[in-house]
């Protein structure tokens, strides 16, 4: 079983296809890759997983975690809020996680994995120039998400290179936008937590609607050897309980004050606030996920920063299971 460490996500990465209402172009565009997404909550017009899945739930009012406490302790509880992502480049690399959206009848190429015991075997439909998180030259995480639009499949990849005809990646993972359907128990994925990166990012074509309706992906410096639903993969050896466990559900306290805050940051902490953050990786502590896009202003962004990991609290979300297996959400 894969444990990633730390050192594996580094924070400024990064390369783009993120796609609003206006068409924009990636730097190198991917054959047959569609260029816009029609809808801000959708995923190039699929739906972001269904309306009744863990993600989309609305945890404003859950109890809080019996170890809250120690999780925003161990996370950093003076430590600020960061947006891993936003317009221009740094240290030459765009910041965010890209996706790339492709039209009905990609062809599928081979992809070979590392961990291909928990990899879903290819055809992916990946096009030679797919936006690799990081730039075609990035050393870091270097995800690779692509939707097929028209048959609402996500295709992640870790770790991806081109490769002869295809790819080569270290792990990866295939999701119907259109089930709950959760990997095997004790898979990863594309991430350590063996969820979808796609639906935790926040998108500029949300926040510019006014609306982000779903949990954000956010990264932790240490976990422990533990996942809770809907995770599936731990990525830790570490036995320490007052570590947050992969799949974990934090969320904004409700007294936080953020009517301050300029709009693109107030969306961001309004979502955190009711859909909140799912744990989905070891990495720099309270980092948020999102695509890259020129329309960010990143100035706004940087303001999350004077959110602290003080201002937030773990969830018991055990309430919401409806089944092991699935990611559907009881209301």
């Amino acid at each position: 079983m894969k444990n990633r460490s730390a050192g594996r996500r580094l924070s400024v990465l990064l390369t783009v296809l993120s796609l609003g209402a206006a068409p924009v172009v990636t730097a190198s565009p991917a054959a047959g890759a569609q260029r816009t997404a029609p809808a801000p909550g959708s995923l190039g017009g699929c739906p972001n997983l269904p309306a009744d899945n863990v993600w989309h739930s609305d945890v404003s009012r859950l109890p809080a975690h019996a170890s809250s406490r120690a999780y925003v302790s161990s996370i950093g509880a003076s430590r600020k809020v960061k947006a891993d992502f936003g317009s221009g480049l740094w240290e030459g690399a765009p910041i965010g996680i890209p996706i790339t959206y492709v039209k009905p009848g990609q062809p599928g190429v081979p992809v070979s994995f590392e961990y291909r015991s928990e990899s879903d075997p290819g055809p992916y439909p990946v096009p030679r120039g797919a936006a690799i998180e990081g730039g075609p030259s990035g050393d870091g995480d270097r995800h690779v998400l692509v939707v097929d639009t028209g048959a609402c499949k996500l295709y992640e990849l870790y770790s991806a290179y081109p490769s002869g005809k295809g790819w080569k990646a270290g792990s990866g993972a295939v999701f119907d936008l259109n089930s709950n359907k959760l990997r095997p128990a004790g898979w990863t994925s594309a991430d350590a937590a063996g969820l979808p990166v796609a639906p935790g990012l926040v998108r500029y074509e949300e926040v510019a609607a006014g609306r982000i309706d779903h949990a954000v992906r956010v990264t932790v410096p240490r976990s422990q050897r533990k996942y809770l639903w809907p995770a599936r993969h731990f990525a830790s050896d570490s036995a320490d309980a007052a570590l947050p466990p992969m799949g974990l559900r934090l969320r904004l306290k409700p007294g936080v004050d953020i009517s301050g805050l300029p709009p693109q940051a107030r969306v961001i902490a309004e979502a955190m606030k009711k859909y909140g953050l799912i744990v989905a990786d070891n990495g720099s502590a309270w980092y948020i996920s999102g695509t890259p896009d020129s329309r960010w202003d990143n100035d706004q962004l940087r303001r999350l920063g004077n959110l602290r990991g003080s201002d937030f609290e773990a969830v018991d979300t055990a309430s919401l299971m409806v089944a092991r297996d699935s990611g559907a959400a009881r209301r």
